[in-house]
């Protein structure tokens, strides 16, 4: 990408028959006809459909939200699997977790004593996000911003970026802090940019978590940009209402993306 000017590619031209005035039309293949193969007929379906039909039955298509994080000390990853929990008991949308590649080498992470990774959670390629309804990102905090794991896979999604494949899909954030100053939000208002020039739709949960985003009883993560978690020195554990502003985002997501896709 260009050094220092934005995202525009240097040294190249817009592609031949793209107008300036007239952009592709996001997510092209997001309308594209699907070919389901049964026993004894095919029967085709579009994707932007509520059902789907295989072997002449009708059944409910899940709308997938992926629920992509980088976790140190596991912070985050407990978020995430929380959040799950919440996308998953709203009816007809499904999440799905995945991590980012790790870019530290082991005996890097072995002297900062990093905990091995979960290999229930499957890694996830560039390639596969195009197949998601909506996003959930997670990430701890370095100065403010995001880790350097999860910017350096933003920083391959360039394909994408250029055919605007992820356009108009709603996408959120949740994040991990070491203390109460530490980037609650600015962590998650930095991140915007990757959503912006890949054209995709913020979500920021505001406070609809209701009276617990009021609370001064006790020490809470989080914020009107989404669930957060104050990791310490990485051996704090997340609170009982941290766990539940979590929980929240995964359901106030899910329901966005299940009427952004009535309407879409």
């Amino acid at each position: 990408m260009g050094k220092g000017g934005g995202c525009v590619p240097s040294k190249q031209r817009a592609p031949k028959g793209v107008s300036d005035k007239d952009p592709p039309t996001p997510n092209p293949e997001r309308n594209s006809t699907v070919i389901i193969s049964g026993q004894s007929q095919t029967q085709s379906i579009n994707t932007t459909t509520t059902t789907q039909v295989q072997d002449g039955l009708q059944f409910p298509k899940k709308l997938k939200i992926f629920i992509v994080f980088y976790s140190t000390y596991g912070h985050v990853e407990i978020l995430a699997k929380r959040m799950k929990k919440g996308v998953d008991s709203i009816e007809g949308v499904e999440g799905f977790l995945y991590r980012v590649p790790e870019t530290l080498a082991p005996d890097i992470l072995e002297q900062m004593r990093v905990p091995p990774k979960d290999n229930e959670v499957p890694l996830i390629s560039v390639e596969e996000l195009v197949e998601a309804d909506g996003f959930l990102f997670g990430f701890p905090t370095r100065y403010g911003c995001m880790a350097a794991q999860m910017k350096a896979f933003f920083d391959s999604t360039g394909r994408l970026w250029e055919q605007q494949r992820l356009a108009g899909v709603p996408a959120g954030f949740f994040v991990s802090t070491g203390t109460q100053g530490g980037g609650q939000e600015t962590t998650a208002w930095t991140a915007i940019t990757q959503l912006a020039h890949h054209g995709m739709l913020y979500v920021p949960i505001g406070y609809t978590f209701g009276a617990g985003m009021f609370k001064m009883d006790s020490i809470r993560g989080g914020s009107p940009y989404g669930a957060g978690v104050f990791s310490g020195d990485g051996t704090r554990e997340p609170s009982d209402t941290e766990l539940a502003l979590a929980e929240h985002q995964g359901k106030y997501m899910a329901g966005i993306v299940k009427r952004f896709a009535k309407v879409s």
